[in-house]
């Protein structure tokens, strides 16, 4: 395995589901790399929505501007503050199986998705000092993530990318993956390998490999969807009847990070 490990590219992903933004440095929280997925839409039932039933999220383009998002959609637009504060009361919802208290950031933003998307929703935003505890076989100090998923941190090897496309007929962009972290260097899926690592002077815990649902489908510019690339990682990445890409991971440490850090393996799966 190589020792030549560099982190070369940063995304956060700052309302659920929703496009990405690239960054060239972060600051890490303990839930997650900072502003990375605190608000969410919920449907007229209370449900968190993602591009697996609503693909049509993943046109919503973000950007950062200091202290606001700028979100766009088609020729619309709406500026969401960074600061996002709510005077509305809690609204208890679910990610999955983890129950979580959110607030509706303003019925202007609920009524402008809403629009856009055709269909009733708000959009709410889950403040820093929530709670919601990782898994606890997972936990090494009482992690919390936030709207993710299950874990703060995603990290694909660009060379795990480089292989699956080479055996694609169509490669396909990182976007697809919604990854946290790219590393580069190294060996294909080396990362699925990773116990304890450092990005920079930030410590992380690989927790376990990613199961991968069929947003990797879904053409994050047309939301077309197509058989790849679950068809083709099925052949060589199904395990437990579960398709892997790529590795979750906790932060044991909450400093900056930035493009160029070195990666540094400490320990093994």
């Amino acid at each position: 395995m190589s020792s030549v490990l560099t982190l070369s590219e940063i995304y956060i992903y700052p309302v659920k589901s929703l496009g990405g933004i690239r960054l060239t440095n972060a600051q890490m929280r303990s839930k997650g790399l900072e502003f990375d997925r605190r608000w969410m839409l919920i449907d007229g039932e209370g449900k968190f929505m993602t591009q697996r039933t609503t693909p049509e999220l993943a046109l919503f383009r973000l950007q950062l501007n200091q202290k606001y998002f700028n979100i766009t959609f088609g020729g619309h637009s709406i500026q969401l503050t960074t600061e996002s504060t709510s005077t509305s009361g809690t609204i208890k919802t679910k990610v999955w199986d983890d129950d979580v208290i959110v607030n509706e950031v303003s019925r202007v933003h609920s009524e402008w998705f809403s629009d856009m998307l055709k269909t009733q929703c708000k959009l709410v935003h889950f403040p820093e000092e929530n709670t919601r505890p990782v898994e606890s076989k997972f936990q090494v100090n009482n992690e919390h993530v936030s709207l993710a998923d299950a874990f703060p941190f995603l990290i694909i090897g660009q060379a795990s990318l480089d292989d699956l496309n080479s055996r694609l007929t169509t490669p396909l962009p990182i976007n697809r993956f919604r990854p946290n972290f790219v590393i580069t260097g190294g060996a294909p899926y080396e990362e699925d390998t990773w116990k304890s690592f450092k990005i920079g002077s930030n410590e992380f815990m690989g927790t376990k490999p990613c199961a991968r649902c069929n947003i990797p489908t879904i053409d994050q510019d047309t939301i077309q969807r197509s058989a790849e690339p679950s068809k083709t990682l099925a052949t060589y990445r199904k395990k437990n009847n579960k398709i892997l890409f790529g590795q979750n991971a906790i932060s044991l440490t909450t400093g900056e990070i930035k493009e160029g850090d070195h990666v540094s393996v400490l320990g093994y799966q």
